[in-house]
């Protein structure tokens, strides 16, 4: 097992970068006749094709925090982990036959628009320099350093703010070109993540076969996981019993069980999905049927997320558990890192390409839609009133630059700590405490016509202040065992409601909160948007995807139960 890589490596890796600059270029200088099209630049509207925006979709989804994140969850939760990939799938039906039909139909190009339209500018404005503020310091930030430690450590080290700098700088050449070079290179760099993704499972499950003596082979590797560590394959955590151990507290404190289904990750999945710039972008632009096409492509490909991301985790248990694994370091979060190094030459190359691909999408995907935000519904409303196309264009990309650019210069000795928590805990810390007053917001502004403005305002500010009161202070004021919650001791000398309870909880009482407010309004809010039967109906080929997407779910709910 080399440590760094080879000549071989990095010709695999320069081959994989060549085609995407090449195929980039090739779709930029196609479009070049639109690069003064403020929508063409920002939406590519009309250009996408259904498979490019579900590709684009799980290019910008799939990152350096899942490979390396979901890996160590995979680790320490097991197949439990799996319920964020497999209800995306189930999100994303919604958002495709739901969400997107209310969004085309009433024009709306970014959620700061949507806000001004259902609602008023005041929550538009508030929202667009909030989702900046999340994007630039919180995503793009986290995205890029994680990713750099990550193929740093592959590389054999040493290279950290070179790496940093070749990320930004690639991705901000894409990002460039506008939303249509975005999503269409996104489409080779799926493929890569795909086939490096599976190649380093395939490698892990032959290495766990070899290892125990059963044949060097994934489906002998896998089976030999399966009877190694059988609590590594149940989809639900059982709740903590007074006899339960912290490892197992604190395995609940993560993903609590059944109590997570009617609560936190419907949340957490309908939010990013439905009410997420960053995602919705790729739909924004296309006609309805190629835009609910393309997002259920995505689900699908979605099922398939936990083989990349969350079983080569589990392997690294099973090894690190029989003394296999000596090179784990860094606890779970080292465990996708330690699979790689069984990489053959080669192949190990093909991993870094696969690694550099999710980077590189998402820091492309999350800066144009900074990009987007900023010019559309901010620039464009108080700065260039009248600019005309080619100046919204240049505007927009003047401020991919500077998205990048900020987020190089606070990534590069780590300001913001993210090494400290982790990238994918630090994003989950700062989005999940919005998320519930977010969604409520924008589901009762699509969905009920009395929801008024004041209502939309008190909701996002009452959500984040419920959201900090359950995660921080409920149990030390209220106790630790009520009618609402149950708090566990987290072994740091404190109690800690599960966090997917706490955003029900503060979703339950937003709504609440929400509806009686908007009881005072009017019967039907002015700015309400007009909805009919026909915008929710589905052609013969959606429905069939949809019951494919969940017939395979319950497939593998019954299988892991």
């Amino acid at each position: 097992m080399e440590k760094g890589l080879t000549t071989a490596d990095y010709a695999v890796f320069i081959i994989y970068f060549i085609i995407v600059s090449v195929y980039g270029y090739s779709i930029y200088h196609k479009r070049k006749k639109d690069e003064h099209d403020a929508k063409a630049y920002f939406l590519a509207e009309g250009h996408l094709t259904w498979w490019a925006i579900g590709s684009s979709l799980i290019a910008s989804n799939i990152s350096a925090e899942q490979f390396i994140g979901m890996s160590g969850e995979g680790f320490f939760l097991g197949v439990a982990v799996a319920a964020y990939e497999w209800l995306a799938a189930v999100a994303l039906i919604i958002v495709a036959v739901w969400f997107i039909p209310v969004y085309l139909k009433n024009h709306i190009y970014t959620m700061p628009q949507f806000l001004k339209t259902r609602y008023n500018e005041s929550v538009a404005l508030i929202m667009a320099i909030f989702w900046l503020f999340l994007y630039v310091f919180v995503n793009l930030t986290s995205i890029l350093y994680l990713g750099a430690v990550a193929i740093n450590g592959l590389t054999g080290g040493g290279y950290l703010h070179i790496i940093m700098v070749a990320l930004a700088v690639f991705a901000l050449v894409i990002s460039l070109g506008g939303m249509k070079v975005v999503a269409y290179t996104d489409v080779i760099q799926v493929a890569v993540l795909i086939i490096g993704g599976l190649v380093t499972t395939y490698i892990a499950l032959t290495v766990v076969g070899e290892k125990f003596g059963v044949g060097a082979n994934a489906i002998a590797g896998f089976k030999a996981l399966m009877k190694d560590a059988p609590e590594h394959f149940k989809i639900i955590i059982p709740r903590p019993t007074a006899t339960s151990s912290q490892n197992e507290i604190n395995k609940y404190l993560t993903f609590p069980g059944l109590a997570s289904y009617l609560a936190g990750i419907w949340i957490i999945n309908l939010n990013y999905w439905g009410c997420n710039q960053y995602i919705t972008q790729r739909a924004l632009g296309a006609d309805l049927h190629t835009a609910r096409t393309g997002i259920l492509f995505a689900g699908l490909l979605k099922l398939m997320m936990p083989l990349i991301v969350m079983l080569p985790g589990i392997a690294a248990y099973v090894l690190y558990k029989n003394g296999s694994l000596p090179q784990l370091v860094g606890g779970k979060d080292g465990a996708y890192s330690a699979v790689l190094t069984f990489l053959p030459t080669g192949l190990k190359g093909l991993s870094v390409a696969a690694l550099t691909a999710a980077i590189v999408a998402s820091l492309a995907g999350k800066v144009n839609s900074i990009s987007t935000i900023y010019t559309l519904d901010i620039h464009h409303k108080y700065f260039g009133k009248k600019a005309d196309e080619r100046s919204l264009v240049r505007t927009g990309q003047v401020a991919v630059f500077i998205a990048m650019i900020l987020a190089v210069l606070f990534t590069w000795n780590d300001l913001l700590g993210i090494g400290g928590v982790g990238g994918f805990t630090y994003i989950q810390k700062y989005t999940g405490f919005i998320s519930p007053g977010v969604f409520a917001m924008f589901f009762l502004g699509m969905f009920w016509k009395r929801t008024t403005g004041a209502a939309a305002v008190v909701g996002v500010i009452l959500g984040f202040l419920l959201s900090v009161l359950f995660n921080e202070f409920a149990p030390g004021i209220f106790g630790n065992n009520t009618i609402l919650y149950t708090a566990y001791p987290n072994g740091k000398g404190g109690f800690e409601i599960p966090f997917h309870i706490c955003m029900g909880l503060s979703f339950m009482f937003t709504m609440i909160a929400m509806i009686g407010l908007s009881l005072a309004g009017p019967k039907i809010n002015p700015k309400a948007f007009e909805l009919d039967t026909n915008m929710f109906k589905v052609k013969p080929q959606t429905l069939a995807m949809i019951l494919v997407t969940l017939l395979l779910i319950a497939a593998l709910y019954v299988k892991f139960w």
